[in-house]
């Protein structure tokens, strides 16, 4: 049975639970940047994290 492409992100969404921790990561050419969000898409640090390639 083939599902489309948006029912497949809604159950992983749904999978998402209270004590996941969501790391957004952009990935630049010589410094990237990561920050942490909670279930919610709530930020949960204060500062990004920045790390060089």
């Amino acid at each position: 049975m083939k599902f489309k492409q948006s029912d497949a992100k809604n159950q992983r969404i749904e999978r998402i639970a209270t004590w996941h921790l969501v790391v957004g990561i952009d990935m630049a050419k010589e410094t990237h940047v990561a920050q942490a969000t909670n279930f919610r898409g709530i930020v949960v640090s204060k500062r990004h994290l920045s790390f060089l390639k």
